[in-house]
């Protein structure tokens, strides 16, 4: 089991991503992954919520956004930013790998600066996998691994196959997997 950093230490990475998302606007990065209305998506690893008003600009109405985090206070933020944009289409999970939702039931998952941090990416994966619906796109960046560590890091399990390299994410389709 992953464990949550300290609240100091959330709270400094929250004030940073504000700042950095001033000259790198996370609508950017997300227009790479052709969101359209009606899609459910997972924030997987939201921290304190970087891609939640972008992501409902993107699914609009019709679709659902869930932000889901090991730390309260990722989760509480979340809940800050969809209650002052009276966002209804977003639910919060607290958790540090299970998401509670139905098999096949997202158009996207967003793992974005986080798998560097998870102790089992495996179990992460598996569970990614089965959420995913069977056309489904894993949307992946994290600066901290190198491009050959994050294409082995997801395909060495098996579950997804890399079928596209943006300029800013990989996005990895899921393989059908047979029992």
């Amino acid at each position: 089991m992953d464990k949550p950093m300290s609240d100091f230490d959330f709270k400094f990475m929250s004030v940073g991503y504000k700042f950095r998302d001033l000259f790198r606007p996370r609508r950017n990065i997300l227009e790479e992954l052709g969101i359209e209305p009606g899609f459910h998506v997972l924030d997987y690893g939201c921290g304190p919520g970087s891609y939640i008003v972008p992501l409902a600009e993107l699914v609009g109405e019709s679709g659902k956004i869930y932000a889901l985090d090991i730390h309260p206070l990722a989760i509480q933020k979340v809940k800050d930013i969809a209650s002052k944009k009276q966002m209804a289409n977003v639910e919060t999970i607290l958790s540090d790998c299970q998401t509670g939702l139905q098999d096949n039931s997202l158009d996207v998952v967003l793992l974005y600066d986080i798998f560097h941090h998870l102790s089992d990416w495996d179990r992460v994966l598996k569970e990614l996998h089965r959420v995913l619906k069977p056309d489904g796109v894993l949307s992946f960046s994290d600066h901290h691994m190198k491009e050959n560590e994050i294409v082995s890091g997801v395909t060495n399990s098996g579950l997804f196959s890399l079928s596209r390299k943006g300029q800013r994410t990989h996005s990895f389709i899921k393989k059908q997997v047979t029992a």
